[in-house]
């Protein structure tokens, strides 16, 4: 926003007092009713503001872009730091230096960064993730940071990944990731929307885990594994990068007090599954299955089966005749191996809350089960009554279109039985062959709903 000058009340505490802010530096500030910083020189300036608490009005900010402050009453551009829940910046070119006054009212802390790079305050477009609940744990995800580059194989010697994954190491300086959750009833989202707000105002965690995960093709991820969560509990998730960039919010719900399902995640085989299994409770002192505490023999039947797949994949000539213009064996591979591991772990689930919205549509549940799962017969009995949401048919048709008409993958007509097995309707459109169009458009949403397993 230009104004043809600054305030005089700004022009004279700033010609009283000036703090000279350097390049690709944060700087943070409180309970101050008027501030002046004098900014360096830059042909290209980015100039972010962050309020990180407010008791009343937040601060106006200006930016005057030029080498003395007193010709703002006249001929220098001045512009007004638009906030937008409570986040701000201004770009432009400071070939001489430039000049921050801030009008700041109350008790209000706030953040300033200058630099001629790149915004370093941010709001991300991308969200955390969540991958399930139980009644006290939750498992989220930051956004992808850094995708895998592979380069495909060449005929004749046309080699596909073994059913056991083994993921490369994590980038050797990746960004650093913090995981900030509250009761949605604290009412977090209310105020300023800012890394640094939301730092002050979340309530502490007991983290049990947190690692880096590759997510199959999405890239790493962090990964948190969070314990002590009250059951019944509707929360707020937000992912705080490098301590100013702000990612979410997301919303999730903990499972009531009688939710016995454990959680299931980092399987190098499954690396996509991500949430509550029918599973016995694991062996104390764990509380969760993952690779190293899973029994093998759930394990080792889906590792043959992920072998067998394979070597009859490979009798296809891979990398010499295409099937295909835009598939390969290898995404044939990955596309089964998505929906070897959805059928393989039941996802479970419970019913949607009275207070959930009656437009909703309903997700695709299996009725109450106990005793043998009649989708896995190698997974052992449980001792409670569960239910599961069931796998997107979306994630069989991927597989059918990825791989050669050979294989013989065939997934059930929507039309007919399909929605005895799988979740039909929600991503792509009931009938048969349409693309898009579903009754959500995907399978799980930023509010905690899931009405199929994608994964």
């Amino acid at each position: 926003m230009r104004l043809r000058a600054l305030p005089q009340s700004l022009v004279y505490a700033t010609l009283a007092l000036t703090e000279s802010l350097s390049l690709n530096a944060l700087y943070s500030f409180s309970a101050s009713s008027l501030s002046a910083f004098s900014l360096p020189e830059a042909q290209q300036l980015f100039v972010s503001v962050a309020i990180c608490s407010t008791e009343a009005a937040s601060p106006t900010f200006f930016v005057t872009n030029t080498t003395s402050v007193a010709e703002s009453t006249s001929s220098s551009d001045v512009f007004q730091i638009p906030l937008q829940s409570g986040f701000g910046y201004w770009t432009g070119t400071a070939p001489q230096g430039a000049f921050l006054t801030v009008q700041n009212i109350g008790q209000t802390s706030f953040q300033v960064a200058v630099s001629n790079g790149s915004l370093v305050h941010e709001l991300l477009p991308s969200l955390p993730l969540l991958g399930d609940t139980t009644n006290t744990q939750a498992l989220i995800y930051s956004y992808p940071f850094s995708p895998v580059d592979s380069s495909p194989s060449i005929y004749p010697n046309y080699t596909l990944p073994p059913a056991n994954l083994s993921a490369p190491s994590p980038p050797s300086e990746p960004p650093a990731f913090s995981l900030f959750i509250a009761p949605t009833s604290s009412d977090l989202t209310s105020g300023p929307q800012t890394a640094c707000a939301i730092q002050s105002a979340s309530a502490s965690v007991s983290v049990l885990t947190n690692d880096f995960w590759l997510r199959g093709n999405e890239g790493w991820r962090s990964q948190w594994l969070i314990g002590g969560l009250t059951p019944s509990t509707n929360y707020t998730a937000y992912v705080v990068q490098d301590q100013v960039k702000l990612s979410g919010p997301i919303y999730f719900s903990t499972k009531s007090p009688s939710f016995s399902c454990p959680l299931v995640h980092s399987l190098p085989y499954c690396p996509s599954t991500s949430y509550a299994v029918p599973l016995p409770f694991p062996q104390s002192p764990a509380t969760f299955y993952d690779s190293s505490t899973l029994p093998q023999n759930i394990s080792d039947p889906l590792l043959q089966y992920m072998t067998n797949f394979t070597a009859m994949l490979l009798t296809f000539p891979c990398g010499r005749d295409l099937y295909s213009p835009l598939q390969t064996c290898e995404s044939c591979q990955e596309a089964y191996r998505n929906w070897l591991c959805s059928v393989s772990f039941p996802r479970c689930a419970e019913p949607p809350s009275s207070s959930s919205s009656p437009s909703s549509p309903t997700p695709a549940l299996t009725a109450p089960q106990s005793g043998p799962n009649a989708r896995n017969p190698n997974l052992p009995n449980v001792s409670y009554s569960y239910q599961t949401v069931l796998p997107c048919l979306e994630v069989c048709n991927a597989a059918d279109r990825a791989c050669p008409n050979v294989l013989g993958i065939k997934c059930p007509n929507p039309r007919f039985n399909a929605a005895s097995s799988y979740g039909v309707g929600y991503i792509d459109s009931s009938a048969q062959g349409v693309f898009g169009g579903g009754s959500t458009g995907t399978a799980q949403d930023r509010w905690g709903n899931v009405w199929c397993n994608p994964s």
